[in-house]
């Protein structure tokens, strides 16, 4: 039998409604919304369930929407009695992941990735910064291509190197606009813009990390029951200073999600449980190794009927 590797969403996966079934008719799951709504001062369920998207969107919304998701439907399927060899989460969602392996409780997550999404909005002002997404391109030569921009033009840096073929690049919105222009100078099939408030993963949110900083001081962080494989790293971490260091570096360095899970599958993990909304994490897994098996929890019935 493999290992089994926890894996929980971050920003893009949020979808109106999520987690509703799971509220509707579990106890358990209804507790989790009721305690980020009680965390927060604010009822942020109506806004998950209701929307509108656009208020759903706002990044201060969005990240501590889909860590209360994904925790809601983590309750319903511990019922399931599997155990996990290992967690990570992309982006935000390393977050969520944190809270799984009992490192941060819930309350301090949903109140830090609030605060997270607020000092991330507020780091550079709209419509400086962009982001976009490279299909097809090597990441030596992407990163090159970036490293020339930046010089040049405008700050333009590798955010998220999610799969082979896809790496999400951020920074000021000359540097990605010229890596738009240029890209298919060193093989990339499409650069897409990304719908998103700022360049996230750059260099430019030093200043959100600054403030993350200050309120991640002030949380308690304890040893993961599991070892939380970090974005910066693409290796697990346990020592809880090591973890809130890592946790700051994040916002401005790029996610390594590829390595992350080129990793544990060489620790022996052959099943992924994503838990949370959507499948983008199904959909990267797969493309770095078609072999290892995914399994999405991302509605109440996923959650009820799964089995390994």
């Amino acid at each position: 039998m493999g290992k089994i590797a926890y894996v929980f969403p971050g920003q893009g996966a949020q979808a109106v409604g999520m987690g509703k079934d799971a509220y509707d008719s579990h106890d358990g799951a209804r507790a989790v919304f009721e305690r980020s709504d009680h965390a927060l001062g604010f009822p942020l369920t109506k806004i998950i369930f209701e929307g509108p998207e656009e208020e759903l969107k706002m990044t201060y919304n969005t990240q501590p929407a889909l860590l209360t998701a994904s925790m809601a439907y983590l309750k319903v399927f511990e019922a399931r009695g599997i155990k996990p060899d290992y967690a990570a989460g992309h982006s935000l969602g390393e977050y969520s992941a944190l809270v799984a392996a009992g490192a941060m409780s819930f309350e301090d997550a949903v109140r830090t990735v609030r605060a997270r999404g607020q000092f991330m909005e507020q780091a550079v002002p709209g419509g400086q910064g962009a982001m976009a997404a490279v299909l097809g391109a090597e990441r030596e030569a992407l990163g090159r291509l970036c490293d020339v921009i930046s010089e040049r033009i405008g700050v333009v840096e590798l955010a998220n190197v999610n799969c082979p073929g896809q790496i999400v690049v951020s920074g000021s919105k000359e540097g990605v606009q010229a890596v738009i222009e240029q890209g298919k100078e060193i093989g990339a099939k499409r650069v897409i813009p990304l719908d998103v408030s700022g360049p996230f993963h750059s260099s430019l949110m030093k200043p959100a990390a600054e403030q993350l900083s200050g309120v991640l001081a002030g949380i308690a962080m304890n040893p993961p029951a599991v070892p939380v494989v970090a974005n910066v790293t693409a290796l697990p971490e346990t020592d809880p200073e090591r973890i809130k260091h890592l946790l700051v570096e994040q916002v401005y360095s790029p996610v390594l999600w590829e390595d992350s899970i080129s990793w544990l599958i060489s620790q022996g993990v052959d099943t992924f449980i994503e838990i949370g909304s959507g499948t983008v994490l199904a959909g990267l897994i797969k493309k770095v190794n078609r072999n290892v098996k995914v399994h999405s929890i991302n509605s109440l019935e996923a959650a009820e009927k799964f089995v390994l």
